[in-house]
């Protein structure tokens, strides 16, 4: 017994002292500092402008919701057969010009709080997976612990800006009521910023009554705390749910992004620039209702970009395409001068292998470097998003501080100091004992824990292992590791009341809540 006591201590004598070492404080809101990549010039800028305002006047784009019709009509549009919505392109560019071009996200925890728009970006985890590979590599349904777990990473990974909401669906919830718990993890383990449901009206206003209950009501009206996101139905289709939460959020002034879900080849044209023609059309009609909801409250310009195998069918990431249209719908985006959304280290290797690796590498460098705001998925991708990887989640945060690293651009501040080292050592001395590197050798160049970069023999002495295996190891340690931010009582026990309230009056069952 007393050998077990003792190991116990031990234990928890290492991991205090791991806790005390290992930095968790989250990296302030990137600030790009290297160039874009900007391929189109500006008249082929123009000529987007102009065919995707050309698809909104005379295709039209189907509002499948009575209330956004009647918004619609009241604002001047033309709308024929019912549902379809004529946009004149004078009345877009004047109800977009009211949209923000930056504000700031504040989160429970102040220190938490992240400058959003022109150079600012910020890196959020995945969601929506319907599978996880678990801390034994095991692919599975999910629980509401797993979902903790990823909410545990997320604070405690530096890069990872925001703890999102379901990043894999809790399975043991009904999905009447899965909305509830999803907030409210989201909130309580961790302190920074996270999204709200929209999956549908209802669970959006279940989330908005949640913020108030964090923040306050007053509070949201001026200050954005949480991201919904509307995703549109390609092509040129909204329909009334995603509508109907993005006015649940507008309510609040909070947040919105508007989302065409695009699978280029599919639903759009087999093409780069028609494609991006034709999502820049469906972006900007769902930004410009936005501010028809409620003029000058934040929209952000967004999108899901994959393309499409000719041969199979499947959606494909980490294409040159992918990337091209990246960089075109960034130059879109600031020609109207709106922060913009993208999607991040997207795969579809089934385990995290090569495929995975060069598919996520080669989809952060484009959005860096085509100047993304709000940049989603960035971590646990794979299969196409069919699941969330443990070991992955903890990888990809690695490779976006790497990313937050390059994006940061060349820091000139020691220049001097580096330079009087080169007159002090000369011609065959070496570096490593004196000051300027001592002083430095920290910040110098970016330390990857999750890359070995070790001696194949110092590799397998350490016991051969690959990069999944240390992800899942560094998984187990940072869970071991966490302690959760804790809410304030009062406010804790506001939002248990109205979960139960909640679940009370919602019938437990396995369609979205529509009616309660």
């Amino acid at each position: 017994m007393a050998d077990a006591v003792g190991t116990t201590r031990r234990g928890r004598g290492a991991r205090k002292t791991i806790r005390q070492t290992r930095d968790v404080t989250m990296l302030p809101a990137l600030k790009r500092r290297l160039p874009l990549t900007e391929p189109m010039d500006q008249d082929q800028i123009e000529k987007i402008d102009a065919a995707s305002m050309s698809v909104l006047e005379d295709v039209g784009v189907v509002f499948r919701d009575p209330i956004a019709i009647a918004d619609w009509r009241a604002a001047g549009a033309d709308i024929r057969d019912g549902d379809r919505v004529h946009l004149d392109r004078g009345l877009v560019r004047e109800l977009i010009s009211s949209i923000p071009s930056s504000f700031t996200y504040h989160a429970r925890n102040p220190a938490n709080n992240l400058p959003f728009g022109h150079d600012h970006a910020i890196f959020v985890p995945m969601t929506g997976a319907p599978y996880l590979r678990d801390l034994e590599d095991t692919r599975r349904n999910p629980t509401l612990e797993d979902l903790a777990n990823f909410h545990k990473l997320s604070h405690m990974l530096p890069a990872m800006h925001s703890s999102a909401h379901h990043i894999v669906e809790p399975y043991d919830h009904p999905i009447s009521q899965r909305h509830l718990r999803i907030t409210y993890s989201s909130m309580k383990h961790s302190d920074k910023t996270f999204m709200g449901m929209t999956t549908s009206p209802k669970n959006a206003e279940d989330v908005m009554e949640m913020c108030a209950l964090l923040f306050g009501a007053d509070y949201m009206q001026s200050h954005p705390v949480v991201t919904g996101n509307c995703n549109g139905n390609s092509p040129l289709v909204w329909d009334e749910t995603m509508l109907g939460a993005l006015r649940a959020f507008a309510k609040y002034n909070q947040p919105i992004l508007c989302s065409p879900f695009v699978l280029g080849g599919a639903n759009t044209p087999a093409s780069v620039a028609p494609t991006v023609a034709q999502l820049n059309a469906e972006a900007l009609s769902c930004l410009a209702y936005t501010q028809v909801v409620r003029k000058g409250m934040p929209a952000i310009y967004g999108h899901y970009l994959a393309t499409v195998s000719m041969r199979s069918g499947a959606p494909m990431a980490g294409t040159p395409e992918i990337s091209l249209m990246n960089f075109m719908i960034g130059q879109m985006a600031r020609h109207y001068n709106v922060p913009w959304r993208t999607s991040n280290t997207l795969g579809g290797a089934k385990t995290l292998d090569a495929q995975a690796g060069y598919e996520s590498a080669m989809t952060l460098n484009a959005v860096l470097m085509a100047g993304a705001n709000y940049i989603w998925h960035s971590a646990g991708w794979n299969e196409a998003g069919m699941h969330c990887s443990m070991s992955k989640f903890v990888v990809d945060a690695e490779l976006c501080a790497m990313g937050y690293r390059m994006a940061e651009g060349i820091r000139w501040d020691d220049f001097d100091a580096a330079m009087q080292a080169v007159r002090d050592i000369g011609p065959g001395g070496h570096y490593l004992g004196h000051s300027h590197t001592l002083e430095n050798f920290q910040r110098a160049f970016f330390m990857p824990e999750m890359f070995d970069n070790n001696s194949i023999e110092q590799w397998q002495a350490d016991g051969a292992l690959d990069t999944n295996t240390r992800g899942l190891i560094r998984a187990r340690q940072m869970l071991d590791e966490y302690e959760e931010p804790k809410l304030d009582p009062g406010i804790d026990e506001a939002l248990g009341d109205y979960i139960a309230r909640r679940e009370r009056e919602i019938p437990a069952a396995d369609a979205l809540n529509q009616e309660y």
